[in-house]
């Protein structure tokens, strides 16, 4: 009889624990729309997204986030170029190939970089890949190449840990049916163990990416912060989260609600994204 209390009572905990998550997103949601929305009704929807100026404070005032967007893009773009492979690799020499004593260090290295705050990375790619990219490239170093390689750095713990539990998941006959067939150490994990760790694998990139596309600090301190199109990889940009941090804390009336539509965008950005990914897992499978 206690012990049926104790299931029930424990049903009743999961199910309001869920119903709070759930409740949360749909309450930013609402958050985000309802104040998004109006702001891109009133500067109108193409002016707002294809528009190449961003001048709040100019007479008229512009609204265009086209150079955020396309920023993000690159940024993200270039991270995920530089991280993801990394990443992989990385995963697949810890779960099949490190031997125990390194992965004793490794492994607890790999989940510290995770706790690591986004500020504390930033100051590492102000004063070490900034002046680096501007002695090996030239320009002022704060630039789209700085910001990918930063992001590329950072979105590393998300990709190897959870490339390496989809990789141990993965039944360890399928392995030895490839080795007894005559496949080598090699071929039988990239052949066999990672094709069979793929909707993991591909659950690691979705979340790298969103890692990548919804930092904001380190980018702040990296970037350069111009909201312009990018002209280049060794030239600044702005990012869609870092315009709405520098500029939040003094926006006002139209200026707080076109901040907001920018967040409004950057959710949908990565729903479109995470909804993609799921519906290529899906028909892959």
């Amino acid at each position: 009889m206690r012990k049926r209390r104790l299931e029930s009572m424990m049903k009743v905990v999961f199910l309001v624990s869920a119903l709070t998550g759930i409740l949360s997103v749909a309450l930013i949601c609402v958050f985000l729309f309802a104040n998004g929305i109006p702001a891109i009704g009133k500067i109108g929807l193409f002016e707002f997204l294809l528009g190449r100026e961003w001048s709040p404070n100019d007479v008229p005032p512009a609204y265009g986030i086209l150079p955020m967007i396309v920023g993000s893009i690159y940024v993200t773009a270039g991270a995920i170029v530089i991280g993801v492979p990394i990443g992989i690799l990385t995963a697949v020499f810890m779960a099949r190939v490190c031997p125990k004593p390194l992965y004793r260090v490794l492994k607890p290295a790999v989940d510290l970089l995770a706790g690591i705050p986004s500020v504390v990375y930033g100051f590492f790619g102000m004063v070490t890949i900034v002046p680096l990219v501007k002695e090996l490239f030239g320009g002022r170093g704060h630039s789209m190449l700085a910001a990918s390689i930063l992001l590329g750095l950072m979105i590393l713990p998300t990709v190897i840990g959870i490339t390496e539990s989809a990789l141990r998941a993965v039944p360890q006959e399928l392995y030895d049916g490839a080795v007894a067939l005559g496949a080598t150490h090699e071929r039988a994990v990239f052949s066999v163990l990672l094709p069979a760790a793929r909707s993991g694998v591909m659950a690691a990139v979705v979340l790298g990416i969103g890692r990548a596309i919804g930092e904001t600090m380190a980018v702040i301190m990296v970037a350069g912060n111009q909201p312009r199109m990018p002209a280049g990889i060794l030239k600044g940009l702005r990012t869609m989260t870092a315009g709405i941090v520098i500029e939040m804390g003094y926006a006002a009336d139209l200026h707080r609600e076109a901040l907001i539509a920018t967040g409004v965008v950057l959710f949908v950005f990565i729903l479109i994204i995470n909804l993609s990914f799921s519906a290529l897992n899906r028909e892959r499978g």
